[in-house]
């Protein structure tokens, strides 16, 4: 399974950048879909998950006010994932990776089945 996520980019403090994460030709209607980072020099962290209908989502604390997670609302194709990050800060700096978890919504990595190539998001200060 292919993930392409996009959207990354370079974005000054109080900024904001919506990524995306597709999956070509597959729909994931009924799986969780999740986002994860990972700074320079550190562990990859959870950021956000939204479960297959879109109704319960999780928020790493770091993010909670300032990202939204949505994923497609159309009927029957829900294939894209989306994070609206606002209010960015330099330590919001990282590679950022979409995942999917046929297990459900969940703040684990281990749980997560499919990963993207992940997409870089630099905020200057």
């Amino acid at each position: 399974v292919q993930l392409q996520a996009s959207g990354g980019g370079l974005v000054q403090a109080g900024g904001s950048l919506r990524l995306s994460c597709a999956a070509p030709g597959r729909t994931f209607s009924s799986v969780a879909m999740g986002w994860f980072r990972q700074a320079p020099g550190k562990e990859r962290e959870f950021v956000a998950a939204i479960s297959g209908g879109g109704t319960i989502t999780y928020y790493a604390d770091s993010v909670k006010g300032r990202f939204t997670i949505s994923r497609d609302s159309a009927k029957n194709v829900k294939n894209t994932v989306y994070l609206q990050m606002n209010s960015l800060k330099p330590e919001d700096t990282a590679v950022y990776y979409c995942a999917v978890s046929e297990y459900g919504a969940t703040t684990r990595g281990q749980r997560y089945d499919y990963w993207g190539q992940g997409t870089l998001v630099t905020v200057s200060s």
